[in-house]
């Protein structure tokens, strides 16, 4: 099964990739809700490398890895990956006259 989510973002292109790319960056916005938060992130972007950000409910109550390894990198218009569990991801960057749009 595909699932397809689109979002624009006001920023240019440089500004979107360095903010997908960078542990910091990813601490700040990678949460599914309000309640949850990431603890921990590392980014080595390039095919081969890996990733892994720590995310834990923020009551302590749970937490998980989501980790894989980046099977293409294109700087600045593809990311695809495989997550430990198997799972494959495709990540599309690209410039628009109203800011960045990422296709995941």
């Amino acid at each position: 099964m595909k699932i397809t989510v689109e979002t624009h973002v006001k920023a240019d292109l440089g500004q979107v990739w360095d903010a997908y790319n960078n542990p910091a960056d990813i601490k700040q916005w990678n949460a599914a809700q309000d309640d949850w938060h990431t603890t921990s992130s590392t980014v080595d972007l390039r095919e081969g490398g890996t990733f892994m950000s720590r995310m834990e409910a923020k009551d302590g109550s749970a937490g998980f890895d989501f980790e894989g390894t980046y099977t293409r990198v294109v700087p600045k218009k593809l990311i695809e990956y495989r997550m430990s569990d198997g799972r494959e991801a495709k990540i599309e960057f690209a410039e628009r006259p109203d800011g960045a749009l990422g296709d995941f």
